[in-house]
């Protein structure tokens, strides 16, 4: 890539500042190059594709008219924000994007001044920036606050709380709504682009308010203008819904005709108080292939040939992810049991459910970004005899953990929750990792919590979940096994049950979940005893306290925030009074950043060599038995929280 010849003006961009001095003829030049080079980015590295592809132009506009980083742009969810981050001085940097010390692939307040709010889970930027615009009405600053969101970030009931009470705040906040599912059909063309900078002038605005004041002081004709109004806009533009809230309502614009929307949004920044502008734009906007597939170009995971596109191959030869598994067991068990029922919060892909979403349309139902109500959805089905799965990212479920508490455990209602992505999640990062669930799970009683060790556990614990008349949990990683040829029987484990896997003398590691092949590798190197505990509630406390008998220390390994299942553990030992050292380890007391699985795992001392590692040090710092004799804590039981790398 010759920067400078092949894109001339693009090269010259190197902050927003430097965007602004062109001249407005200039932007549609801007805009064909950036789409060719975020084609050109993602296609080596990989990343969100065709989301960024959409908003090219939405990007240059916005930057073009409004004074940033003094004034705020908030992203939601931030799959469209490539294009920020090429305009706002990483240009040179996009081939780094989601690799481990390269930048981020959602928006990050750390990583530059022009990321005014962390993101990667949806609905959150209007309520973020109604704080921003709250608090520059507070401080009596000029600054504009400015939410992109999409329709399908629309969908969080957390957007129309933030709509609402936005609406009423009294503040100058303007929303961009990026609806990109719906085709720019006649109607969001000339006719409607004039309309909607007539409904984003002053005149309008102040004939509006005028027109208030005078019919304010005669009710009842007041009340036949102001429904008149609603009802002509309701047939020309489907505003209604956000002027309720209290924003003015315009659009829907052609989100990529920039002269709709310099325009419009020159004439949105001079009106004071909730605005909200609708405009129309494609995924994947000037790349063929996604603009047909958006679905399959939402995010690349590996580099590809523009020329020729995506080429889907047959499946490694390693054998199915974790979610491949989950999604084979989700159809095979539909088939045997007519009652189960699978919901998901908008993640049929990720989750691998299209398959069942096809064969069994009427027991398969995706709520949209809704994960609080994805739960209490299930509640509801399985009060009337069914058998709802709810496939649902580790991270995801945390937003939905007051009506997992109260709305399916506190009932004992027998929900499986299928939990994907747990642990770390290479090149998504901390905003997507899952690292707290077996912790705020394992607290609730009467759940029960499972973590295979490798594919074949994962579907047989699957089926082992199902067939519990209560809730259930199994959480496996991103990404695929160790290789363990999966089953096709199906068989159920008893509850609450570990397995020794290898037998050692005085240390005793004690795996939950997908790390056990590290833990075998690094028990052969200290010949230590390895049990797959396989469930953290119940925990199989027998197993527990025979190795704390025949063992001088117990070393348990999860992929989760340390001290989860090990705390579990360590609780069981206290209760009975036994006295061994342990050592915990899991993921440390800080995020760690995005990047390989390999090199996460390293960073957190959880692969094998880290483990075994982290045991040596442990045992030189504590040398002597457990009498005391040459150890600092006088024999007690010790505990060290996370692992160093």
């Amino acid at each position: 890539m010759h920067l400078q010849a092949d894109y001339p003006l693009l090269s010259t961009i190197d902050s927003p500042a430097d965007l602004r001095q062109l001249p407005e003829h200039a932007l549609r030049d801007v805009s064909r190059e950036l789409r060719r080079y975020l084609i050109e980015s993602v296609s080596r590295s990989g990343g969100h594709f065709a989301a960024g592809l959409g908003a090219v132009e939405l990007t240059i506009a916005l930057h073009y008219l409004y004074d940033t980083p003094h004034d705020r742009i908030v992203w939601d969810v931030g799959h469209q924000s490539y294009p920020h981050k090429i305009l706002t001085g990483r240009r040179d940097r996009m081939h780094s994007v989601r690799k481990w010390g390269g930048i981020s692939p959602f928006p990050k307040r750390g990583e530059s001044p022009y990321d005014t709010f962390g993101v990667g889970h949806a609905g959150t930027s209007i309520s973020a920036a109604a704080g921003m615009a709250v608090a520059a009405k507070l401080a009596g600053s000029d600054r504009r606050i400015v939410a992109v969101i999409g329709d399908g970030g629309l969908t969080c009931g957390m957007a129309f709380e933030a709509l609402n009470h936005a609406g009423g705040a009294g503040a100058n906040l303007l929303v961009v709504l990026n609806d990109n599912e719906m085709s720019i059909s006649p109607n969001v063309g000339a006719l409607t682009n004039r309309f909607s900078q007539l409904l984003s002038s002053r005149l309008y605005a102040t004939v509006k308010e005028g027109g208030k004041k005078i019919l304010g002081r005669m009710p009842p004709i007041h009340e036949i203008a102001r429904r008149a109004e609603e009802h002509v806009k309701g047939l020309i533009v489907p505003g209604t819904l956000f002027e309720e809230f209290g924003f003015n309502y315009v659009g829907p614009i052609d989100g990529h005709d920039l002269n709709a929307l310099l325009p419009n949004l020159t004439n949105l920044k001079r009106l004071g108080g909730p605005q909200l502008l609708h405009v129309v734009t494609r995924k994947g906007k000037g790349y063929a292939p996604a603009e047909s597939d958006p679905v399959k170009y939402h995010g690349i995971g590996s580099p590809f040939d523009p020329a020729v596109g995506i080429v889907t191959g047959p499946a490694p030869a390693a054998g199915p992810t974790y979610s491949q598994v989950f999604g084979d067991w989700l159809c095979d068990m539909a088939a045997r049991d007519e009652r189960l029922v699978a919901i998901t919060p908008a993640m049929r892909e990720g989750s691998k459910m299209e398959r069942f979403s096809e064969r069994f349309p009427d027991r398969y139902f995706d709520v949209a970004i809704a994960e609080q109500h994805s739960v209490t959805f299930a509640a509801g089905l399985a009060c009337e005899g069914l058998k709802p799965v709810v496939a649902i990212y580790s991270t995801f479920l945390q937003r939905a953990y007051d009506q997992a508490v109260h709305d399916v455990v506190l009932q004992g209602l027998p929900v499986l929750f299928a939990i994907d992505r747990a642990g770390v999640v290479g090149g998504d990062g901390p905003t997507h990792a899952g690292a707290y669930d077996v912790t705020f799970l394992r607290c609730l009683p009467g759940i029960v919590v499972m973590t295979p060790a490798d594919e074949n556990e994962t579907r047989q614990m699957l089926y082992t979940g199902f067939l519990h008349d209560g809730p259930c949990a199994v959480r496996y990683p991103r990404g695929a096994g160790p290789g363990v040829p999966v089953e096709a029987e199906m068989r159920a484990l008893t509850i609450g049950r570990a397995e020794e896997r290898r037998r050692g003398s005085r240390i005793a590691f004690l795996s939950f979940g997908p790390l056990l092949h590290h833990v075998m590798e690094a028990a052969e190197r200290l010949d230590a005893t390895v049990f797959n505990m396989r469930f953290v509630k119940p925990l199989d406390e027998e197993a527990v306290l025979s190795l704390a008998r025949g063992h001088d220390v117990l070393v348990t390994v999860e992929e989760n925030a340390a001290g989860g299942a090990g705390g579990a553990v360590g609780e069981c030992l206290a209760a009975r009074g036994a006295a061994v050292r342990m050592l915990h380890l899991g993921l440390p007391d800080r995020f760690i950043q995005h990047g390989g699985r390999d090199d996460m795992l390293a960073d957190a001392g959880l692969d094998a060599a880290g483990i075994a590692r982290s045991v040596e040090e442990y045992l030189a710092l504590h040398a002597g038995g457990p009498d005391g004799e040459g150890c600092s804590d006088g024999g007690r039981p010790t505990g060290r929280i996370g692992a160093t790398g």
